[in-house]
């Protein structure tokens, strides 16, 4: 009797051994690896014989279809996208459990739908009743739009090829299954090959798919790490369930920026997006004096983005200080606690410090250090600043107020918002001409402070 082989392969990053390890060597993960049966070679032949074989073309001849991109019907999607889904891209959409994913694809089914072009959904982790109660809720009823329950492979390929579709959406990739493959549906192989399979049927039929995927709990998407390079786009869809705040994050995008982000709005009838997220962001913002609360501009992507960030400190009975970020990196708000220390004089030993960035938004560039570090100062101090300036500048370990890029779009977003007074970096040399806004150069962190605060 033939021996059957086997192999252990990681669940965290993919890595392949041929015994049990404890802890991966590549990733470092421990007890992720789970035992599966080793492909032969005959399989393989047999997986190998599905891909059509296509033909070469001449890069001259090869012509391009004007319309080139999907409209998804949300220019939030399309801004992230690059200007729409391109025809025969492979999409990967992530998102935490009921943050709503399938809301999204579903939404965007019906829009394509209306420009007459064929979707299949295929549900592999629900049943066609409940995508219909979906649908109903969500006011999606196309005569374009074809349901298939089936986490079968194979029945999914034959489907694709009697339906030819021009969309086509997997929900979820978790859920999918090769029978060529021993291991359950979720395995590191099951994934890494029915992505390989729908990625080739959608560059040799040029349908443009949508793979929705799951999240681990530390927020990475579930699989090999190969499964980003296997895709054309990988999107994080983020916020905190519990809001009604939806962020569209772009990570990978062979066809447009990988800085772009979407903003929607979960309501009873679906996500609607938002084209000034601005005024969201600060429309719950008190228009009294309260210390510890400024408003900074970021970047994200080619959209400026206002936040507002609340400071708290306070004192602590602990022997350990609590230090509490939501929002910006934990590692940047000890830096700048540091350089606060260091360079003001004030001393955190003895107090909790808490830093939070209102609306659920995660802002991770370097502009808006001086933001940070003016709300904590003037909480710690009691001082107040005035609700109509903003700060914008990276702080170094010196305490010096560094550049930053694209000043000039951060100074026109807040004067179209009324603000009156924005404070930048000396080094940045903007022309004031240009502004009505008063600009206030700044080149330490107490210059800054002392030009923009007053007592409580």
């Amino acid at each position: 009797m033939a021996t059957v082989k086997t192999k252990w392969v990681c669940q965290n990053c993919g890595y392949e051994t041929p015994k049990y390890m404890g802890k991966c060597p590549e990733c470092g993960s421990w007890a992720s690896f789970v035992e599966e049966t080793a492909s032969s070679s005959s399989e393989k032949v047999k997986q190998s014989s599905i891909v059509d074989v296509g033909e070469v073309s001449k890069i001259n001849e090869i012509t391009i279809d004007e319309k080139v991109r999907l409209t998804t019907g949300f220019e939030e999607f399309d801004r992230v996208l690059g200007g729409g889904a391109v025809a025969g891209s492979t999409i990967l959409l992530a998102g935490d459990p009921g943050i709503g994913k399938s809301t999204l694809v579903l939404q965007t089914a019906r829009a394509i739908s209306d420009a007459n072009k064929k979707v299949l959904y295929v549900c592999a982790e629900e049943s066609a009743n409940q995508v219909k109660l979906r649908a109903e809720r969500l006011n999606v009823n196309s005569e374009n739009i074809y349901v298939y329950a089936q986490t079968d492979v194979s029945n999914v390929k034959k489907q694709i090829n009697e339906l030819k579709p021009d969309f086509l959406i997997i929900d979820s990739i978790q859920a999918v299954f090769d029978s060529n493959i021993t291991s359950g549906a979720g395995s590191v192989s099951q994934i890494r090959e029915c992505t390989n399979i729908f990625t080739d049927i959608a560059k040799s039929k040029n349908i443009t798919t949508i793979i929705i995927g799951h999240v681990t709990k530390d927020g990475n998407i579930a699989g090999p790490r190969v499964l980003e390079h296997m895709v054309d786009v990988v999107l994080h869809f983020e916020g905190d369930k519990y809001k009604s705040y939806r962020i569209l994050r772009g990570i990978k995008n062979r066809f447009g920026s990988t800085n772009e982000i979407g903003i929607f709005n979960m309501v009873e009838t679906g996500l609607k997006e938002i084209s000034n997220p601005n005024e969201i962001f600060l429309s719950e913002r008190s228009g009294a004096l309260i210390s510890g609360s400024t408003v900074i501009m970021a970047f994200e992507g080619s959209r400026v983005i206002t936040a507002e960030i609340q400071a708290l400190v306070g004192s602590t009975a602990y022997p350990a200080p609590r230090r509490v970020s939501n929002g910006i990196d934990y590692n940047r708000l000890l830096q700048i606690l540091a350089v606060i220390e260091k360079r003001i004089g004030l001393k955190f030993n003895t107090s909790d410090v808490y830093v939070n960035i209102t609306g659920g938004m995660e802002i991770d560039e370097p502009a808006a250090d001086l933001g940070v570090a003016i709300a904590i100062i003037t909480c710690a101090r009691d001082v107040v600043v005035s609700p109509d300036t903003v700060f914008i500048g990276e702080i170094g370990l010196s305490g010096e107020i560094r550049k930053v890029n694209n000043i000039e779009k951060r100074i026109a977003e807040a004067q179209k918002l009324g603000f009156k007074k924005v404070v930048i970096p000396k080094n940045n040399l903007v022309s004031n001409d240009k502004f009505t806004i008063k600009i206030i150069e700044a080149e330490k962190i107490t210059d800054a402070l002392t030009s923009c605060v007053s007592k409580n």
